[in-house]
């Protein structure tokens, strides 16, 4: 290559290096080499400074040595230049050639980096994103979340549908969990029942013990599982990851540094910045400021408290309240319900329990789960004697006890809902409880906390809630830390994430109001497949997704469940059941008719219904056919019937049995 073809484009890489005022070694050095370079290839007028160095100087005294022996030369020697110069000749159009190929190599266009968004956009909850670049994907979180009973009766927890994974299994290299929440993690025993199950799933320690915990619930064995922590860089396929250390209401939180072939990315996971943390390191701004040096290709950024202004409140704001709290009940019995993640909160709980000298009895499966697996790995702190049964509760005076519940979003099934209803057997809340609310409802959840809350005030309790107190704090980023991580990382290309369309779209506005221009920004939705390269954008076309409700060791797809349509139909308008028995080609005996759920205002229902049915075993000749036509006759005859009579339409179910 001779220095007309390089000198350019390695003037180009200088300048951007001096562009960058990052200082670091690698900045140095490869400042240096670029330097260096520009040396060897200089201007004429560079070459008349190099040239008074002593190496250079040799340089040239040889260039002149060489001029004056060409001028005294003999016919052998003559000859002897002229072979080298043909095998200069020769050399030199090697070297083009191979020139030529490396550049076709260098400029072959790169492949599109795919992004799948198959949860965790357009709602709160079931996180899960693919990242795919040719042969190589990775998946970033699998979670759940949890149902709505007027949409879903039924049904205990909603995940995304993975069938474009399931496809695609023997390309996923691994599986990136940001944190331990259920919305990130509570998946993970279903995508790992069909994908490979040698595929690796990567996180920090309290996050792979909550994973495993779920695991070995689905009796799913041999995970490979790889823990790690801030700092650390994976290899995986095409793609290198590196884990940041960020703040959020749970221990060993991480954003993703996801470097591919066409630029860096990065996905904010959940976080917020707080510089006085109750435990481990604050944010790590710093690291995340020289990402932004080196150049962010794209950011996908949480956008949960998006319309929140100002900044989210430290976690020790929960620890002060807490306290002066502890110290207005000495002589009251406590109990706190709170979410059973928030390692960090429970141990500013048991530390204030120690201190006014109260024992610590746990109340929910989910909460013993959490404790037990955070102090195995040493995140959470208790001294020895401090925890006791709760069958023991009764052998305490109130101002020595603290109970610690599940409950916080008022789950039906949970500690504190079943306590508020008088269901709970172990626990009678009373004219002498306090009870404290340390937990902010989730959308969705407000009826069945405020249902709680009544429940409990109707008991005689005091009850605090986040109205009432700061007792509980945000684990996600509002405005202000949303527009300080934009200004460090400053993204080409920008995809708000975790929140439903509204949070999406005012993160949208927010990054554009930062500078990000508005054709660099996408606002995405589950289902949809975007494409990234260096220098655009786009939405490519959309995979397989979308819902599958999880109903004990059941699964179903959401759109084309037959079984949630019956549930809806049954819940809105009843069920009425119908048992016939035949016998050869008759029907024997009157019907049986049952009706649950259904209002028949003004009507002689037995008796009309058993005509309505007489009639249509009647008119169908059961002799020519069969059980399942003689079932839809009787069907479409009650179905009009009720339509005209009560404008109803209730579930109908025809049992026929063979005699």
């Amino acid at each position: 290559m001779t220095s007309g073809e390089r000198q350019p484009t390695q003037k180009r890489n200088f300048t951007k290096r001096k562009s960058n005022p990052m200082g670091t070694a690698m900045d140095t050095a490869m400042a240096t080499s670029a330097l260096s370079f520009a040396i060897e290839m200089p201007t004429p007028k560079k070459n008349a400074r190099i040239a008074r160095t002593g190496k250079q100087t040799k340089t040239v005294a040889s260039n002149k040595t060489q001029k004056e022996n060409k001028t005294a030369t003999s016919p052998r020697q003559k000859n002897a230049q002229s072979k080298d110069k043909t095998v200069k000749k020769q050399s030199t159009g090697m070297v083009k050639t191979a020139t030529s190929k490396s550049k076709l190599t260098l400029n072959k266009k790169k492949k599109p980096v795919k992004i799948v968004f198959l949860g965790g956009v357009g709602e709160i909850g079931k996180n899960m994103t693919a990242i795919e670049y040719g042969n190589d994907i990775i998946i970033v979180d699998a979670g759940l979340t949890f149902p709505n009973n007027e949409d879903m009766p039924g049904i205990d927890s909603v995940v995304p549908d993975i069938t474009y994974l399931v496809q695609n299994k023997e390309n996923i290299r691994g599986v990136l969990l940001t944190h331990g929440h259920e919305d990130h993690i509570g998946g993970v025993p279903y995508l790992m029942k069909e994908i490979l199950p040698e595929t690796p799933i990567y996180g920090t320690k309290l996050t792979l013990m909550l994973a495993d915990n779920k695991l070995q619930e689905h009796h799913i064995q041999n995970v490979v599982e790889r823990v790690v922590k801030a700092g650390d860089r994976v290899k995986l396929g095409a793609f290198e990851v590196e884990f940041i250390n960020v703040n959020h209401s749970i221990s060993g939180a991480c954003a993703l540094a996801i470097r591919t072939p066409n630029g860096l990315i990065y996905h904010s996971g959940d976080y917020k910045i707080d510089l006085t943390p109750v435990a481990g390191e604050p944010i790590d701004l710093k690291r995340i400021a020289e990402l932004g040096k080196e150049g962010v290709l794209l950011c996908m950024c949480e956008s949960t408290n998006i319309e929140r202004a100002g900044y989210t409140m430290s976690e020790t704001v929960v620890g002060t309240t807490l306290d002066h709290l502890f110290s207005e009940n000495v002589n009251r019995r406590l109990i706190i319900a709170t979410f059973s993640s928030n390692v960090h909160r429970l141990q500013q709980i048991i530390d204030l329990a120690v201190k006014y000298r109260r024992k610590v009895a746990l109340s929910g499966r989910s909460m013993f789960k959490v404790v037990d697996a955070a102090v195995k790995i040493g995140e959470l702190k208790i001294p020895e004697g401090v925890l006791i049964d709760i069958e023991k509760c009764k052998n305490l005076f109130d101002g020595e006890l603290l109970i610690v519940s599940t409950g916080a979003q008022g789950e039906p099934m949970s500690a504190l809902t079943r306590m508020a209803s008088g269901d709970f057997n172990k626990v009678t809340v009373g004219e002498n409880d306090t009870i404290i609310i340390s937990a902010t409802p989730i959308p969705g959840n407000e009826k069945m906390v405020y249902r709680v809350i009544n429940n409990l005030y109707k008991k005689g309790a005091r009850v605090v809630y986040e109205s009432l107190e700061k007792i509980h704090v945000s684990g996600h980023a509002c405005q202000e830390e949303h527009k300080i991580l934009h200004t460090l990382l400053k993204p080409k290309f920008f995809i708000p994430v975790h929140g439903e369309y509204r949070h999406l779209k005012r993160h949208a506005q927010l990054a554009e109001a930062l500078g990000i221009p508005q054709q660099n920004i996408l606002i995405t939705e589950i289902g949809n497949c975007v494409e990234l390269t260096e220098n655009s954008l786009k939405f490519s076309e959309n995979v397989p997704a979308g819902t599958r409700l999880i109903d004990g060791e059941g699964v179903e797809d959401y759109g084309t469940s037959e079984v949630m349509k019956d549930r809806l139909k049954m819940s809105a308008d009843g069920v009425f059941t119908v048992a016939l028995a035949v016998t050869g080609n008759y029907v024997i005996n009157d019907p049986v008719i049952e009706a649950h759920g259904c209002v028949f205002a003004g009507m002689e229902t037995d008796s009309e219904l058993r005509v309505v049915v007489q009639r249509a075993v009647e008119g169908y000749n059961y002799g020519n056919g069969n059980k399942d036509e003689l079932s839809g006759a009787i069907k479409k005859a009650l179905k009009n019937y009720f339509y005209k009579k009560t404008k109803q339409a209730p579930l109908i179910v025809v049992n026929i049995l063979d005699v």
